[in-house]
């Protein structure tokens, strides 16, 4: 073996052993370190593999105390995206869906992403499908939410829905479902949303024929229609 090649050797052994005192230490330390919390432990002296690998243990730990919190910010900084995945299957497990829905998303676990949403629409748990299916920029799936919301007159879930997509249709849909169940003020959001100036008269004649003369001067704002705003200023200002 020459000089050079065994001049390398010994290198690599002394980087090893280096690394393994630095390791040990840091073990020897891990309780501490652990209940100082993943904020405040500084591992700026450590290169790049070493502090993965320290944040890699940190996080192991974390997750077998049950702090599934500070494993996700330790497997975050390291970023192992298998641990953020397993640990969104924890969360799953014991029925905490939004910080699930959060560690799939961390990880890009997009096939656990999209089953969760479809179990959570099946569970009636809009919320959290919504931010499923938005994550994933699934439209098709969007619009059964929001339609399944429609149908169960989750008005505020399914303006939600149709809001992110930018769906003016299916808004104006939601606008006269709830005028019908005289939900003015939704009727109103959707409207809104979707630009809709003639159903925005609509309900502002609406409100006006049922005194609601606040939400109809909103009403015929949002649809410009100045003829109407000076009408209900001057014979219903006492009103405001």
């Amino acid at each position: 073996m020459n000089e050079e090649v065994m001049s390398k050797v010994l290198s690599n052994v002394n980087q090893v052993n280096n690394y393994t005192t630095q390791f040990s230490q840091f073990k020897n330390l891990l309780p501490t370190l652990l209940e100082k919390g993943i904020d405040k432990i500084d591992l700026s002296m450590f290169d790049d593999q070493t502090k993965s690998q320290l944040l890699n243990v940190l996080g192991e730990e974390y997750s077998r105390r049950g702090r599934l919190h500070e494993a996700v910010k330790s497997f975050v900084l390291a970023g192992n995206q298998e641990k953020l995945s397993s640990i969104g299957q924890d969360y799953e497990r014991i029925g905490q869906v939004s910080n699930a829905v959060e560690c799939y998303e961390l990880s890009q676990d997009t096939p656990r992403l999209s089953n969760l949403g479809k179990k959570c629409l099946a569970e009636g748990r809009f919320s959290e499908a919504i931010k499923c299916f938005t994550l994933l920029n699934d439209h098709l799936m969007l619009t059964r939410v929001g339609e399944e919301c429609v149908k169960r007159a989750k008005w505020e879930y399914a303006i939600e829905v149709f809001k992110a997509m930018g769906n003016s249709e299916k808004l104006t849909l939601v606008g006269d479902a709830c005028l019908q169940e005289r939900k003015y003020a939704e009727s109103f959001t959707s409207y809104e949303l979707a630009n809709n100036t003639n159903r925005l008269n609509e309900l502002g004649n609406n409100c006006l024929k049922e005194g609601l003369y606040s939400l109809a001067l909103k009403a015929y704002k949002a649809a410009n229609n100045t003829a109407m705003l000076t009408f209900i200023q001057e014979n219903f200002k006492q009103k405001f």
